[in-house]
């Protein structure tokens, strides 16, 4: 808005300039005026300028930044899926997600059909199939994270500050109840000190190639999910369109 009225301000002294030099102003004087003419069109240019590649820069710092904090999200989403795996639950201690990837193990498992005769009564008897799990043996949790900076996925980048994890339990059907887990994080935390109007903008997206909403999340609290709520472009391996 200051910018604006900054331009309005400018046109409206170019005009009274303009209008002086044809009725009041010596010819004398003309090429001065001329030049502060000159020197006034050269800044509305340059506002004008500013105001059209403003949006487009903030979009390609927004995107950086966000890449950061989504590659951040997605490590703690697979330790937790991964510690719902050996232990059944979410947890809400990032502490004991990292230490189960550097101590957790999985169980390797190995299913077979096993023949088995049972007396259904009156001397009568019947083969049946029974499914059989075994345990064959384990890999290191760790091994699934390979080149990922678990160590530090707790950190929300770009600030100092730490995720919030939250656990709690969503009934799918009547009885019974399923763990769920959500991290979120306030988009304006992520872009402080760039355009706070953008920001209020981008608080206010409503989804196809933004994210939609305040936050930026993975998993939820209301349903069954550990999916995030960011566009599908954040999830390729390549993310030179969005460095770009």
């Amino acid at each position: 808005m200051t910018t604006i009225l900054i331009i309005i301000a400018a046109i409206v002294v170019t005009a009274f300039l303009a209008y002086a030099i044809v009725n009041f102003i010596p010819k004398k004087l003309h090429w001065v005026l001329s030049v502060l003419l000159i020197a006034i069109a050269a800044f509305l240019v340059y506002k004008i300028n500013f105001e059209i590649q403003k949006p487009m820069q903030f979009n390609k710092e927004k995107k950086v930044k966000y890449a950061r904090v989504i590659e951040s999200m997605k490590i703690i989403r697979d330790a937790e899926v991964a510690f719902k795996k050996v232990k059944g639950r979410y947890t809400d201690n990032g502490q004991e997600l990292i230490d189960f990837i550097d101590n957790g193990k999985f169980a390797l498992t190995q299913t077979r059909n096993v023949v088995k005769t049972v007396n259904v009564g009156g001397g009568i008897t019947k083969e049946i199939e029974e499914r059989v799990v075994d345990t064959i043996g384990y890999e290191d949790v760790r091994a699934k994270f390979a080149g990922k900076d678990y160590k530090n996925m707790l950190k929300i980048p770009g600030t100092d500050q730490n995720f919030k994890i939250e656990i709690g339990f969503v009934e799918k059907i009547a009885g019974l109840k399923a763990p769920v887990f959500e991290v979120k994080v306030d988009k304006a935390l992520i872009l402080d000190g760039m355009d706070m109007n953008l920001i209020k903008q981008e608080k206010e997206a409503i989804g196809g190639e933004e994210i939609k909403g305040e936050y930026i999340r993975v998993g939820s609290l209301g349903e069954v999910s550990e999916d995030g709520n960011w566009p599908p472009f954040y999830d390729k391996a390549d993310k030179k369109d969005i460095e770009e």
